[in-house]
């Protein structure tokens, strides 16, 4: 089992900035990926960024080139840097953790609890 804890989210203003933080705890494996996805009213919940264990990083294009996504492997915590924010930004922002113990398993994948952003002058 995997819990996982995130912090940052608030109130910002367009153009402001905010750091968003997600510390997974438990059994963790080494082969793994982790991530943020956010969800707005009445929208699906999508993809922000993502990071495998190795370092390969990929965006949703609404955010390439403001956000950026990091991750410290050996405190087991993934950062998302968000720089240029705007309202279309607002979201629940929740972490997202997926591992497998062997290249042969199947993924396991976990869920933070979410974090509410909200850009707005």
């Amino acid at each position: 089992q995997v819990q996982l804890v995130e912090s940052g989210g608030g109130l910002v203003q367009p153009g402001g900035s905010l750091r968003l933080s997600c510390a997974a705890s438990g059994s963790i494996f080494s082969g793994n990926a982790m991530g943020w996805y956010r969800q707005a009213p009445g929208k699906e919940r999508e993809l922000v960024a993502a990071v495998t264990s190795d370092g390969s990083a990929n965006y949703a294009d609404s955010v390439k080139g403001r956000f950026t996504i990091s991750r410290d492997n050996a405190k087991n915590t993934v950062y998302l840097q968000m720089n240029n924010l705007k309202p279309e930004d607002t979201a629940v922002y929740y972490c997202h953790h997926k591992q497998r113990r062997y290249y042969y398993s199947k993924w396991n994948d976990y869920w933070g609890q979410g974090t509410q952003v909200t850009v707005s002058s």
